[in-house]
C-alpha cells in the first residue's frame, strides 16, 4: 500500500522515516513552505497515517476507524511518494541511502528519522502470558477491541496519560476496570496532589477502581493471565492486563548507523544528529538530555526541521510540556512546572477552587512569572494560560489575587477575541494547531468552523476547542447554568422577599387583652417558646455553616456541592422565618440590634450571591464570576461577627 507521485530518476530529495504524528506533520509543513519539495515517506505500520491521540476514542467506540486515518495533505502537483507497511531497516551513511525491509535501496539528500517509540514492558514473571496487552498503536487497539467482547475484569498497569485513556475506553466497553500504579497518585508527572486526588475520586465515582502506591510483582496464571500480584502481596483477579508503563525510544536504526545515542537519538538545537545530514524528531529524539513522550513537542520539532530543510532559520530550544486529558468527560490540564516533584525553590502556588462547578486550578509563580499551571474541570481560557506559561509571562500581584478570587488571570478573559491571541499560541493542544495556522486556513477560504476543523484537524479529537474555532466566525456557544440553578434562584428570590417583609413589617405590638389564649406575644415572652425558637434558629444557622464547608474541605464528599448549596439556601430561608417568630419582627436595641442587622445583612448578601450564581451563565463569563466571587466573599465576611454576637446574646440572656 502506498502513494506514488515521484518520477523515476529524480533527485533523491528528502526521505522521512516514520509516518506517525511527527513525520506526518513534517511532510505537511514542508509542502506549506515549499510546494515542489521532493519528499519520500516510509511507514512501518500496515496502515495509512492515523491520529494516535484518537486511539482511545476508537477503542471506546466513539469514533470509527475511518475517522482517525489522516493521510498527508500535500499539493496535487507535489513530487511526493509514500510507502506504508515498508519499514526502513538500515542506513548507509557514506552512500547516503537507506534500505527498506524488501531489500531495496533509496537515496537521500537529507534524512529525517521519526521512528517513534515502543511500549515499555516491565520484566515481571508472567508478563508474556496470553491476556497481557500493550496499548500504543492501531494494532494494539484492534487487539484490545477484540478482547473486550470476552473480558469481564481488566487491570490497567500505569496511572499516566496513556493508562487513564485506556481505562476510560475499556470501561465504556462494559468491562470492570481497575487502574494500578506504584506511585502515590495518578498523573503524578503532570498534576499536583489536589488535582490528582480529584481525578482519583472522579474515576472511582464512575466505577473505575484505583490502586495506588503498590507496584506489580507477578502476573498470575499458568496458561493465561488470571490476575496480578502486587508487591504488598495483594492479589487482584483479572482476565486482561493492559500495560501502560511508559515508552522506550526506537534507537536501533540510528545505533546501527553509528549515530550518537543515549536514551534517545541525540540531537542539537537544529535537531541534527551527529551526522548533520540526518535529523531526528519526535519520541525517538533526545534534546538537551530529555526525551519528550507526548505529541506536542514532536509537532514543534517537525516545524523546526521543515524550516531547516527549506534553508530557513529555525532552532528548537525545548518544549514546555502541556497536556490535556478527558477522563470520561472530565477535563484535566497541565503545563510547565506543575507537579510537586517539578517545583523549585522560590516557586509559589496560587489556588482557585469552585466545587459547585467542579473546578480546581492552580498557578505556579516564580519570580513574578507564570511557569506552570494545573486545572481540573472546565477552563475556558486554558489555551491562553498555556501560552503564557510557555513564554514565562509576567503575572502581576493583582492578577494573582484575581485568580484566587474568580479563577481567571485576566479580566473579561472569556470575551477576548481569539484572533487577538499571539500567532504562536496553541488553540488545539491535541493536534498542536496554533492560532496563526488557523488564521491562515481562514484566509485560504475555510468558510465556517466545521470547514476549519476539517482543513486543519483542530477540534477533531476531544472537541474542547470547538468554541474557539467558532470565534473565528463571530460566533459564541451558549454557556450552561450551574447545577440546581432553578432551585437556587427560587430559594434565593423567596429569601429576598422574606427579607423585604421583615424590613417593612412593623414590630408586633403587645395585645391589650389579658386572655392568654389570644396573646401571640407568648412566642417571645414565654421562656419555653422563646428557647424553642432561639435554639431552632441557632440550629439552622449551624447547619447552614456545616453545609457551606462542603466547598472548603476536600473530604466532605457526600452529595454534590450544587445540592448542598440549594439546601443551604433553604435553611437560610427557614432561619429568616424563625427569626421573625423569635423577635416579633423587632430590631431591638444595643447588642440585639447589632445581631439583628448582621443576620439580615448576611441573609441579604446570601440571597444576592445565590441569584448571581443562578443567572451567571447569562452574564459575560468574566463579569459573572467576578460578581459571584464578590458577593459570596462579602457573605462570608459578614458571617464572622455572628458567632461572637450570638455568644454575647446567649450569655446576656442566661446570665442576667
Amino acid at each position: 500500500m502506498g502513494e506514488h507521485r515521484q518520477q523515476a530518476g529524480a533527485d533523491p530529495g528528502i526521505v522521512v522515516v516514520g509516518s506517525g504524528p511527527a513525520g506526518l506533520r513534517l511532510v505537511q509543513e514542508l509542502y506549506a513552505l515549499h510546494p515542489l519539495a521532493r519528499v519520500t515517506l516510509f511507514g512501518g505500520e500496515p496502515w495509512e497515517p492515523y491520529d494516535r491521540v484518537a486511539l482511545s476514542l476508537f477503542l471506546a467506540g466513539e469514533v470509527a476507524a475511518g475517522d482517525i486515518f489522516c493521510p498527508p495533505r500535500v499539493p496535487d502537483a507535489a513530487p511526493f511518494c509514500a510507502h506504508y507497511n515498508l519499514p526502513i531497516v538500515a542506513i548507509d551513511r557514506p552512500a547516503r541511502r537507506v534500505r527498506d525491509a524488501a531489500g531495496a535501496w533509496h537515496a537521500y539528500d537529507r534524512l529525517v528519522l521519526s521512528v517513534g517509540s515502543r511500549p515499555h514492558v516491565p520484566g515481571i514473571p508472567g508478563v508474556d502470558l496470553p491476556g497481557v496487552y500493550t496499548f500504543r498503536d492501531m494494532n494494539d487497539a484492534q487487539r484490545l477491541m477484540a478482547r473486550t467482547a470476552r473480558s469481564h475484569r481488566t487491570l490497567v498497569l500505569g496511572g499516566g496519560l496513556l493508562g487513564l485513556e485506556a481505562a476510560r475506553a475499556l470501561q465504556r466497553a462494559g468491562t470492570d476496570v481497575t487502574v494500578v500504579d506504584h506511585g502515590p497518585r495518578l498523573l503524578g508527572r503532570q498534576l499536583d496532589a489536589a488535582a490528582s486526588e480529584r481525578v482519583s475520586t472522579h474515576l472511582r465515582r464512575l466505577g473505575i477502581g484505583v490502586v495506588l502506591g503498590d507496584g506489580a510483582a507477578q502476573v498470575l496464571g499458568a496458561e493465561r493471565c488470571e490476575g496480578l500480584r502486587l508487591r504488598s502481596g495483594r492479589e487482584l483477579p483479572a482476565d486482561t492486563l493492559v500495560l501502560a508503563t511508559g515508552i522506550r525510544p526506537n534507537t536501533a536504526l540510528a545505533l546501527d548507523a553509528g549515530l550518537a545515542v543515549r536514551d534517545g537519538i541525540v540531537v542539537n538545537d537544529a535537531l541534527q544528529t551527529s551526522d548533520p545530514d540526518i535529523y531526528a524528531i519526535g519520541e525517538c529524539a533526545e534534546h538537551g538530555g530529555r526525551v519528550y513522550g507526548i505529541v506536542a513537542p514532536a509537532l514543534e520539532q517537525a516545524a523546526v526541521v521543515a524550516h531547516r530543510l527549506c534553508d530557513q532559520p529555525a532552532a528548537y530550544h525545548g518544549s514546555t510540556l502541556a497536556t490535556r486529558l478527558k477522563v470520561v468527560g472530565c477535563a484535566v490540564f497541565s503545563v510547565g512546572r506543575a507537579a510537586e516533584d517539578d517545583l523549585q525553590p522560590g516557586d509559589r502556588k496560587v489556588v482557585y477552587r469552585d466545587d459547585a462547578a467542579g473546578v480546581y486550578r492552580s498557578l505556579v509563580i516564580s519570580g513574578g512569572r507564570l511557569v506552570g499551571a494545573v486545572g481540573f474541570g472546565p477552563w475556558d481560557d486554558w489555551q491562553r494560560v498555556q501560552e503564557a506559561a510557555s513564554r514565562r509571562a509576567r503575572c502581576w500581584p493583582w492578577q494573582q489575587r484575581r485568580f484566587a478570587r474568580c479563577g481567571t488571570v485576566w479580566p473579561g478573559t472569556h470575551e477576548q477575541d481569539i484572533t487577538a491571541w499571539p500567532a504562536a499560541a496553541t488553540v488545539c493542544a491535541c493536534k498542536g494547531i496554533s492560532r496563526g495556522a488557523l488564521s491562515r486556513a481562514v484566509a485560504a477560504g475555510c468558510a465556517d468552523a466545521p470547514a476549519l476543523s476539517r482543513a486543519t484537524g483542530a477540534g477533531t479529537v476531544c472537541g474542547s476547542c470547538q468554541p474557539l474555532l467558532a470565534q473565528f466566525y463571530g460566533h459564541t456557544l451558549a454557556r450552561q447554568p450551574v447545577a440546581g440553578a432553578r432551585w437556587l434562584a427560587g430559594g434565593s428570590l423567596l429569601a429576598a422577599l422574606v427579607l423585604v417583609v421583615l424590613a417593612l413589617t412593623p414590630g408586633w405590638s403587645y395585645p391589650d387583652t389579658f386572655d392568654l389564649e389570644l396573646r401571640w406575644d407568648r412566642l417571645w415572652r414565654s421562656g419555653e417558646l422563646k428557647q424553642l425558637t432561639g435554639f431552632s434558629l441557632l440550629g439552622l444557622a449551624v447547619l447552614g455553616l456545616v453545609l457551606s464547608l462542603r466547598k472548603r474541605f476536600e473530604r466532605l464528599r457526600l452529595g454534590s456541592f450544587g445540592a448542598w448549596r440549594v439546601v443551604h439556601v433553604i435553611l437560610g430561608l427557614l432561619a429568616l422565618l424563625v427569626l421573625g417568630l423569635h423577635t416579633g419582627f423587632r430590631v431591638g436595641s444595643n447588642l440585639n440590634a447589632w445581631l439583628m442587622v448582621d443576620f439580615l445583612a448576611l441573609a441579604a448578601l446570601g440571597s444576592v450571591a445565590g441569584l448571581v450564581t443562578a443567572f451567571e451563565h447569562r452574564a459575560g463569563p468574566g463579569r459573572g464570576k467576578a460578581l459571584r466571587s464578590r458577593f459570596t466573599w462579602l457573605h462570608i465576611v459578614l458571617f464572622w461577627p455572628l458567632p461572637v454576637l450570638l455568644g454575647f446574646h446567649v450569655l446576656k440572656t442566661y446570665y442576667f
